[in-house]
């Protein structure tokens, strides 16, 4: 019989496959979790006890005086032919035989702002049940969220954690093929074949001449199904066959490093602020608490400003929907030196910046390429 006319006798009391996700009310409400909800649907996080009061205004943090960064010309030029050689294009002659005119260096701060915060939210999730323990609600009252014990990472680390919440395991019958085991498939429409998708089900390929059976199919337009391999059915994806599912609210902790980094604009113009953020800067000034305070007596009032709104904002962003477990800020000094050359009779210039020494050349004697 030709394949196309073959058709598979399936069980009428096999169902459809029905939803992943269980139906409303299928699980029972527990005590302290009734947000959570089943399937990857979203869910808000848990508020944590007691929300913090927000730093005594009265109070703040003093900073030291600072120093000016300084670069020595043999460091300026060892920088600037490091990175020369590390441009193809550029020639190395034009920063081995430079002579310096000036060398300026410009003080830049960056302030930072640290918010090491952990939030917790909860979701139903369940398993095939083959047996295993069941941790239900005979066994005691489940803890309220912020009580589940959990192992705290290194601080300002983002990490994110999964564990079951005690006591909230039940055995259901899998809801997604009425604990049948198994599901017809949707693939092939339980026919237990599918249309040949190289021959688009005209068992050849080409026209006249050129007409040849679809070596595929073999000529039949249609190939069995992948999904069920010809049986029109396969094993349910939730229970996997078990016919029950194992249920279960699954707590999950983030631990998260919420920062702030921000330089005054302005301070260099011919400079792009950007490449500030891939450098570090020396660390003058550091302050960690529960909470911080804001930083007063800095020279630079724009830092003071920032500090004290920053913080604020902070506050205002995590302590509702957040614990906030640690705060830290720093002022660092990132070194900034405008380096002034003569070549050939012409005058150039290039920055130096970063602890890292890195280099910024707005336009160099070999090449005209702005890099």
């Amino acid at each position: 019989m030709d394949e196309k006319e073959d058709f598979v006798v399936i069980d009428p009391q096999i169902p459809e496959e029905g939803p992943s996700a269980p139906p409303p009310g299928w699980l029972d409400c527990v005590s302290g979790y009734e947000s959570s909800k089943g399937g990857e649907d979203p869910y808000e996080n848990y508020h944590p006890p007691p929300p913090y009061a927000p730093p005594d205004s009265s109070q703040s943090s003093h900073v030291p005086n600072v120093r000016e960064p300084t670069v020595s010309e043999d460091v300026a030029r060892e920088a600037l032919l490091k990175y020369v050689e590390s441009k193809w294009s550029f020639s190395s002659k034009p920063a081995k035989n430079l002579v310096f005119k000036d060398l300026k260096p410009i003080t830049v701060y960056r302030y930072r702002l640290e918010t090491y915060t952990e939030s917790r939210s909860s979701n139903w999730d369940s398993e095939p049940f083959r047996g295993q323990f069941v941790d239900g609600p005979e066994m005691g009252l489940s803890p309220p969220p912020w009580e589940v014990p959990v192992p705290y990472p290194g601080k300002y680390t983002d990490v994110t954690y999964r564990v079951r919440v005690p006591h909230s395991c039940v055995v259901k019958p899998c809801h997604q093929c009425q604990s049948m085991g198994n599901v017809r498939c949707s693939k092939c429409f339980s026919r237990g074949h599918s249309r040949c998708s190289h021959c688009f089900g005209r068992g050849h390929k080409g026209a006249g001449k050129n007409r040849r059976r679809c070596t595929l199919c073999h000529g039949r337009g249609v190939r069995r199904c992948i999904t069920c391999h010809g049986r029109g059915i396969r094993v349910c994806p939730s229970c996997e066959g078990q016919r029950n599912l194992f249920h279960f609210l699954q707590l999950t902790v983030v631990w998260k490093n919420n920062i702030m980094a921000y330089i005054p604009p302005d301070k260099v113009p011919e400079f792009p602020m950007a490449k500030f953020e891939k450098v570090s800067g020396d660390a003058f000034f550091e302050d960690e608490n529960l909470l911080v305070y804001p930083i007063v007596g800095f020279p630079d009032q724009e830092i003071c400003a920032m500090s004290k709104k920053g913080i604020e904002e902070h506050i205002a962003k995590f302590s509702s929907n957040c614990r906030i477990l640690q705060q830290r800020q720093a002022i660092e000094l990132v070194p900034v030196t405008h380096a002034f050359y003569n070549y050939h009779g012409k005058v150039y210039e290039y920055f130096v910046y970063g602890k890292e020494n890195k280099v910024f050349i707005p336009k160099y004697p070999s090449a005209c390429t702005i890099l």
